[in-house]
């Protein structure tokens, strides 16, 4: 999925868009939102741990999460920058 069609799907299922930026080595320790995330990173990498996974993302990849489900977040030694779309639920 490239950047417009990641957009076109965030404006299609109702989700609020836009481009965040977190700093090298950031971590977001464990957290949730009352809202249905999606991102797609644009530059470096992120990597979310959830539910007993890890999910390691890098340009041109997308992912997605429930809202209230329990992840922790942290950011790569380049920083990352990304489209986060969010649905309140």
């Amino acid at each position: 999925m490239n950047r417009e069609e990641f957009e076109s799907s965030l404006a299609r299922d109702g989700f609020e868009m836009r481009e965040a930026a977190m700093e090298p080595g950031h971590i977001n320790e464990e957290h949730s939102h009352p809202f249905d995330a999606r991102l797609y990173v644009l530059t470096g990498q992120l990597i979310i741990e959830h539910q007993g996974k890890i999910s390691t993302c890098g340009p041109g990849d997308t992912f997605a999460l429930s809202a209230n489900i329990p992840h922790k977040e942290r950011v790569g030694m380049e920083g990352v920058t990304y489209i986060a779309g969010r649905r309140m639920v």
